[in-house]
């Protein structure tokens, strides 16, 4: 269902929700997880790198398929029209429950570790809250959302250049950079591959665009510059953040941790301002949270339209707002946060996360064979970008059922929990 011209986006907000969803918990949460076992400085770059190239190359084939499939919806559209309708109805099932919830609910985690350290309120508890609050802000009117998310996108921004400059410029007092040779041996351990999935969540949201297409202006020409421009910045913003983090915290410090950017913060800046810097991140976060509220809905209602048993979520207000697919969506990260830790949630969220983009990208393959759309924008280095992406989303596949078959395991049992509400759906309609 399209929407109206006179409320579409322009290409510089959809960039913005692009950059807010990428910037997330991620960065500031995962690279302690990464250093438990993965300590070269050359071994943590090269994995922020190959995140950054599968990204990108994950971007181009998105912006291809988003001009050739021109519906919001993201995987679960384009997996319907390429394969078959219950390959992107399972899809779809994955965006609702895991997609967006997933970032959503670590995102409110992180917060609330973040701000414990000022406030002394339970983590949990404010976890929830910070998601109830965005959630009733986002139910009211699409220009709201939208100013809110340029000015929250905007200071985060800020706030990573304040933080890499002034990270770059400070002498460091412990520092846990390692230029040594010792990268060499580390790139071929499963730890290594591990490390590199808690890379590939973090870099997560790069293809966000693809689900509010019917709410972009012009999509031929703003969708790929929208995927690609959005994650170039990203990527360049990780690489140059974790070498400042690397630079100004200790490895016993940073290691294991979930609070880095207050780690680092605190010894650049000194306690005091290092806590203020702590809240500007969690505000940060609040900004991630958004966009993921603003955009995940949007995939719950194209699945209310087609298929029965989700027409209770089609319902939208005045003002064009899926206001009971934003509540499910919010419903569900509460949920994670309660029934599992931070690991475990981003564990399971990048196991299938993974498995469902790399169906999607692989899908171009079958598009140019069916014919596209002479207009539609074309892959760059087709179909080396493609083979790449595979390659690397198989080696984290292989790695995450192999050395954490408990999340992987849970991952494919929801996607057994889908098929049954996709047959039961079926017998619904006979």
């Amino acid at each position: 269902m399209q929407t109206n011209n006179k409320t579409k986006i322009g290409w510089i907000t959809v960039t913005a929700i692009v950059v807010a969803n990428m910037v997330g918990s991620g960065i500031f949460t995962s690279l302690g997880f990464q250093l438990v076992s993965t300590t070269n400085t050359w071994s943590i770059i090269l994995l922020w790198f190959l995140g950054a190239i599968m990204a990108l190359f994950g971007a181009f084939s998105y912006a291809e398929l988003g001009t050739n499939l021109i519906r919001s919806g993201g995987e679960y559209h384009f997996l319907s029209r390429i394969y078959h309708p219950v390959i992107g109805y399972l899809s779809g099932w994955i965006s609702v429950t895991v997609g967006f919830a997933g970032p959503i609910g670590l995102a409110a985690m992180a917060i609330g570790e973040y701000t414990e350290a000022f406030t002394h309120f339970s983590p949990t508890p404010v976890a929830i809250i910070i998601i109830l609050l965005i959630t009733f802000f986002h139910l009211k009117d699409l220009n709201r959302s939208s100013n809110f998310q340029n000015i929250t996108t905007g200071i985060k921004l800020s706030l990573l250049f304040i933080l890499i400059i002034f990270g770059f410029c400070l002498s460091p007092e412990q520092s846990s950079i390692d230029w040594s040779s010792s990268w060499q041996s580390e790139i071929y351990l499963p730890a290594f591959a591990i490390s590199f999935v808690y890379v590939t969540f973090s870099y997560s949201g790069w293809n966000a665009a693809a689900y509010i297409i019917d709410e972009i202006k012009d999509v031929q020409k703003n969708l790929p510059k929208i995927l690609v421009l959005g994650t170039l910045i990203v990527s360049i913003l990780y690489i140059l953040i974790n070498i400042v983090f690397l630079r100004h915290a200790s490895l016993v410090q940073l290691q294991g941790q979930l609070e880095i950017g207050q780690i680092v913060s605190i010894n650049m800046f000194g306690e005091t301002s290092g806590i203020i810097i702590s809240a500007a991140i969690a505000f940060m976060l609040i900004s991630s949270i958004s966009a993921m509220i603003w955009a995940g809905p949007r995939v719950t209602m194209v699945i209310a339209e087609d298929y029965q048993i989700w027409n209770y979520f089609k319902k939208k207000n005045k003002n064009n707002i899926p206001i009971r697919s934003i509540w499910l969506q919010s419903i569900i990260a509460i949920g994670l946060i309660i029934t599992g830790t931070f690991e475990q949630v981003l564990i399971y969220s990048a196991f299938v996360l993974n498995l469902s983009t790399a169906i999607t990208v692989a899908g171009v393959f079958i598009l140019r064979r069916k014919g596209a759309d002479k207009n539609a924008y074309k892959s760059k280095l087709y179909p080396i970008a493609q083979i790449i992406f595979l390659i690397l989303s198989s080696w984290i596949l292989v790695y995450l059922i192999y050395e954490r078959p408990y999340e992987s395991l849970f991952g494919l049992l929801n996607l057994l929990v889908g098929l049954g509400t996709y047959l039961f759906n079926r017998y619904l309609i006979k």
